[in-house]
């Protein structure tokens, strides 16, 4: 790969997590010995590509100035009301040394495999295309509220994960013109969708869970020690 092209990290880490039904945000829960924010950026820190890792977190965040010594990429912004806000407040303090690109990943990812986010850049570096780390569906998938009203085709439908990388200038172009026409981003992807720009499907594995509840978060305890005994 052409290491000549700079990339940077963005982990937007702004949100209290109010599902898992703790007192403080659920990136700092700890697995082991270390918060999922830390497992997060430590895997992140593998990444020799990485020339900065921006972390966007609340104004009113205390718990990450208390973290021990992370990587010297590592520093911090204040992140926005949404997840689209965050991360833009991320591109825009990178805009004085402007990344080529840009890998977003979810603070409460922290079993994304290495390999997958190396085989995620060099595809789309290779391709010049944006893209994003995906499973194929496996389940079967039925529409409706409180009855099912039909099964949804699964064969082209995907569930996306993170990171999700596109280049730079793109990104926050997508991201400033979606929110100032109120649309609705759930992920970068869906910013750059609307955009009309490309967003391969690259597929990485299923276990690169993000820790939403307290069974996801029983789970990672679980795989992270698995990973970690291997």
């Amino acid at each position: 790969m052409n290491h000549t092209i700079k990339i940077a990290a963005v982990v937007p880490a702004a949100g209290v997590g109010s599902r898992m039904q703790v007192a403080h945000p659920k990136q700092y829960l700890k697995i082991a010995d270390k918060t999922i924010l830390e497992h997060t950026l430590n895997k992140l820190g593998q990444l020799s590509e990485l020339d900065k890792i921006v972390v966007a977190v609340s104004e009113t965040d205390d718990y990450f100035k208390a973290l021990p010594l992370l990587d010297a990429r590592v520093t911090a912004v204040n992140g926005g009301k949404e997840r689209a806000d965050s991360v833009l407040n991320a591109l825009q303090a990178l805009a004085q040394d402007k990344p080529d690109w840009v890998l977003v990943h979810d603070a409460a990812r922290p079993l994304v495999s290495l390999e997958d986010m190396q085989t995620l850049i060099a595809q789309c570096v290779a391709d010049g295309e944006g893209g994003i780390l995906a499973a194929r569906v496996k389940d079967t998938i039925k529409r409706g509220d409180t009855h099912s009203l039909e099964t949804v085709p699964r064969e082209q439908l995907w569930q996306a994960l993170t990171p999700q990388f596109f280049p730079y200038q793109a990104l926050k172009g997508a991201l400033e013109q979606a929110l100032d026409n109120a649309v609705v981003i759930t992920d970068e992807a869906s910013a750059m969708e609307w955009a009309r720009h490309p967003v391969k499907l690259v597929s990485g594995r299923s276990d690169n869970i993000k820790i939403t509840t307290p069974e996801d978060y029983d789970l990672a305890c679980f795989l992270i020690s698995k990973q970690e005994s291997e």
